[in-house]
């Protein structure tokens, strides 16, 4: 089977078995979002949707958060990885989008990459999920499914978004996002994927390498 054609089979599944899948990630703005998926990063979901529970009804937009002083924070987001340079760059942020962008979220990869704690993979994310936007962000479960698949052979999260991008249609690739992430997380684990269980076994190419 080409490549193409392969690939095709691999999203159509991917699409059937995860249709509707959203973000794990609880959030009542864009802004709440962009805080959410900087807090992120080493850190899971579920743990994030914890401290933002609390923080989100106390400092639910920029100007509240543009207000406060690291040391501030801190203590509130204390419980995730790198609590102290995210508290920095989330208030940094905040008044950086006070400043030039009128207290909204700007709407362009450009100008959400001058915020502090904005990269390409929460910039596509705040894209694709906030604004509705075409992008395609690569995690490390994007990026190691990805692989895994056949879907891209790279070696840097730029390089799958590059892959998958060409590969997907345009319209697809925030929903892409959403299977390929789930999939990750119930099927194809870091360590000891369920590949007797996974629906995709017989398009793998990593079944035989990778086993369950």
């Amino acid at each position: 089977m080409k490549r193409g054609a392969k690939a095709e089979k691999i999203l159509a599944i991917l699409e059937e078995t995860y249709q509707g899948s959203e973000s794990a990630l609880r959030f009542g703005s864009v802004f709440q979002l962009m805080v959410a998926v900087i807090l992120s990063a080493q850190t899971n979901d579920q743990q994030v949707n914890r401290i933002t529970a609390e923080l989100f009804p106390r400092y639910g937009e920029a100007a509240a958060f543009a207000a406060l002083e690291p040391q501030q924070l801190e203590p509130l987001i204390s419980s995730c990885g790198l609590y102290r340079s995210k508290a920095k760059n989330i208030i940094a942020a905040s008044r950086l989008i006070m400043e030039k962008f009128g207290g909204e979220v700007p709407s362009t990869k450009e100008e959400l990459l001058t915020l502090p704690g904005v990269g390409t993979k929460t910039a596509n994310v705040i894209l694709a999920v906030g604004f509705g936007i075409p992008a395609l962000a690569v995690d490390t479960h994007v990026h190691r499914v990805a692989n895994r698949l056949g879907l891209a052979d790279s070696k840097t999260p730029e390089q799958t978004e590059a892959a998958l991008t060409a590969l997907i249609p345009k319209e697809k690739w925030a929903d892409a996002h959403h299977w390929l992430i789930w999939h990750g997380r119930r099927v194809c684990f870091a360590r000891n994927p369920n590949c007797a269980g996974c629906p995709l076994n017989a398009l793998c190419p990593s079944r035989v390498i990778v086993k369950g």
